[in-house]
């Protein structure tokens, strides 16, 4: 399966509303973001059956580069060392 993304941004956080991690993991991207200047994308998995099929127990779930990056929880140091990459 093909996992759509958001195009220009280097991180995606594929989330679910009334989730408290996918906030929280939102949060945490936001401000690893802000400090490194790079672009990221918040995808509704309930949005797209495909992405609910594959992610329903895992939100969020975090790229970076197209690639899975974390599940559950962001970990702004392992984010910001995934970025500097």
């Amino acid at each position: 399966m093909t996992i759509p993304h958001a195009e220009d941004a280097r991180v995606v956080v594929y989330s679910r509303a009334g989730c408290h991690l996918c906030e929280a993991a939102a949060r945490t991207v936001a401000e690893v973001v802000a400090e490194t200047g790079d672009d990221w994308a918040r995808i509704d998995i309930d949005a797209d059956p495909r992405l609910r099929e594959a992610f329903t127990d895992q939100v969020p779930v975090t790229f970076v580069d197209g690639r899975q990056h974390d599940f559950w929880r962001v970990d702004p140091a392992r984010l910001r060392a995934a970025l500097a990459r």
